[in-house]
């Protein structure tokens, strides 16, 4: 990851600023918003880059109680910026993962997802990286991993399609049965 040059960031928003008319100097309002847009982008919007998401969930790992177990953890919240337009999109994931041997404390599958959604990324790579990082050290018999956002980017801009949400779906299984998977991430709901 490239090093955070916070005074360069808040100068190219003013000037973007400035470009679309607003001129920071001139509108009391605008005073000192390059400096916090870079702030919001650099300690939280963006901070998921910092995190190794494997170790991650590698330092969190426990043996199963018993083999085989369902876990199913729902409405972890979720914000990320849309990397095309540089909008918010929010909602909820929900994790369903069939155990093998293996599990991990609840709270990292909240941290986890938040790791990948605090970057500029689509809401698909959230969820895949969610399953590759638990499929990779967890070893389940079958990981899911859905995704339902409303992306501020269809909302506020385009077509404006208001109270549109976008779901996602990402999944490892040695099962070939995948209805059931969706049933328990509650795909259509």
């Amino acid at each position: 990851m490239m090093s955070v040059d916070r005074n360069a960031a808040a100068l190219a928003i003013e000037a973007f600023l400035r470009a679309i008319g607003h001129d920071p100097e001139v509108l009391p309002e605008l005073a000192g918003t390059g400096a916090r847009v870079a702030d919001a982008f650099a300690d939280e919007l963006c901070v998921g880059y910092r995190i190794d998401t494997q170790a991650l969930v590698a330092a969190s790992v426990i043996p199963a109680p018993s083999p085989g177990g369902l876990v199913v953890v729902r409405d972890i919240p979720v914000t990320t910026m849309c990397p095309h337009h540089l909008l918010p999109a929010t909602g909820t994931a929900t994790i369903a993962m069939l155990a093998r041997d293996r599990i991990i404390g609840l709270g990292t599958f909240a941290a986890l997802v938040d790791a990948h959604a605090r970057r500029l990324t689509l809401q698909e790579t959230i969820g895949e990286g969610v399953v590759r990082d638990l499929f990779d050290t967890l070893d389940p018999i079958w990981i899911g991993c859905r995704l339902v956002m409303a992306q501020a980017c269809m909302i506020v801009r385009g077509k404006r399609a208001f109270g549109s949400r976008v779901e996602t779906v990402a999944l490892r299984s040695e099962i070939k049965d995948v209805a059931t998977v969706h049933a328990t991430l509650g795909v259509g709901r």
